[in-house]
């Protein structure tokens, strides 16, 4: 694939950075893993009904992760550059998908295939470290926006979303944002205007 930017190489080594280390063996076969995708803008990446046989690794662009209920489109989840991304019921039921995954920019992604990783990961504990961490995180990800959602206020959800994921901020539009964080885009254009006063 040209022009993707970074190479096999360098997101192996960029995700046993970031969830457990690994030796140039281990790198290797986390390369062979690898599968790079793009993405155009309003191009999908997982549509409802299809299995998710794949977490992402976003390298470039932004995704959201939607579903429909009662005739909307409900934002569960957005991501940008080096964050993982999947629809994990479905991933691991092996069961269609009632999550969706969109491109909401030119999107460069490398999957990582559930099969080929478990496969890896039965014979090497550093690849299993590995697969363990991204899945732990994407649980506690869950979490965190299940109890923000819970229990902070519609201002707090938002100076929290500033905070934490700015460019998701500067980058998504506005009507996203708000179905994220369960508000109305009326209330968030309120939220937004009092936190600039």
């Amino acid at each position: 694939m040209t022009n993707i930017g970074l190479t096999p190489r360098d997101v192996a080594r960029e995700l046993a950075r970031r969830y457990s280390t690994m030796t140039h063996d281990e790198l290797d076969i986390l390369e062979g893993i690898l599968v790079p995708m793009k993405f155009q803008k309003g191009e999908y990446i997982l549509r409802e009904g299809e299995v998710c046989k794949n977490i992402f690794w976003i390298v470039k662009g932004l995704v959201r992760q939607f579903y429909h209920k009662n005739g909307k489109e409900l934002t569960e989840y957005m991501a940008t550059e080096n964050t993982i991304c999947m629809a994990i019921e479905s991933l691991f039921h092996e069961e269609p998908s009632k999550q969706q995954i969109v491109a909401l920019e030119p999107t460069i992604i490398y999957a990582l295939p559930k099969a080929a990783l478990e496969q890896e990961a039965i014979k090497n504990v550093n690849i299993q470290m590995l697969y363990r961490k991204i899945l732990e995180e994407s649980l506690i990800i869950s979490q965190k926006h299940a109890d923000m959602l819970r229990f902070e206020t519609a201002q707090d959800r938002y100076a929290k979303l500033v905070k934490e994921s700015p460019q998701l901020v500067l980058r998504a539009p506005l009507v996203y944002i708000a179905s994220y964080l369960q508000m109305t885009p009326e209330t968030l254009s309120r939220v937004r205007t009092s936190a600039l006063l």
